[in-house]
């Protein structure tokens, strides 16, 4: 499958599964609305699919969400299946990934910086 269409997949899978953490139709109590899917991965042969996800939270509670995911994999799986209508839908597997705290962090310490203007 080309790479193109493997990355539109992708974020087809993403903006899905950011829906369904927003709707509330994840209905494990770890799952929050603060978790955001900052991108998805696909594989070539369509067998795998790595989502990666981020939040302002907490590292523990974030890891939380992550867990909660992973145990609703099934079901979001087969709702996605069925509304992407794929002949072969990847395997779900959920990653931590702290690149929006880390961002965050990076810009409150440049707007600590102490920049004169001599």
């Amino acid at each position: 499958m080309g790479e193109h269409r493997l990355d539109r997949l992708g974020e087809q899978i993403r903006e899905e599964i950011a829906a369904m953490i927003l709707g509330g139709r994840i209905k494990d109590p770890r799952v929050s609305s603060f978790l955001s899917i900052t991108r998805v991965e696909v594989s070539g042969d369509l067998g795998y699919a790595k989502v990666y996800v981020s939040s302002f939270m907490k590292e523990t509670e974030t890891k939380q969400g992550v867990r909660g995911l992973e145990s609703a994999a099934g079901f979001i799986q087969s709702t996605l299946g069925k509304k992407l209508r794929l002949r072969q839908f990847p395997k779900l597997s959920f990653v931590f990934d702290e690149s929006i705290r880390e961002g965050f962090e990076m810009v409150k310490k440049i707007d600590g910086l102490d920049i004169g203007n001599d």
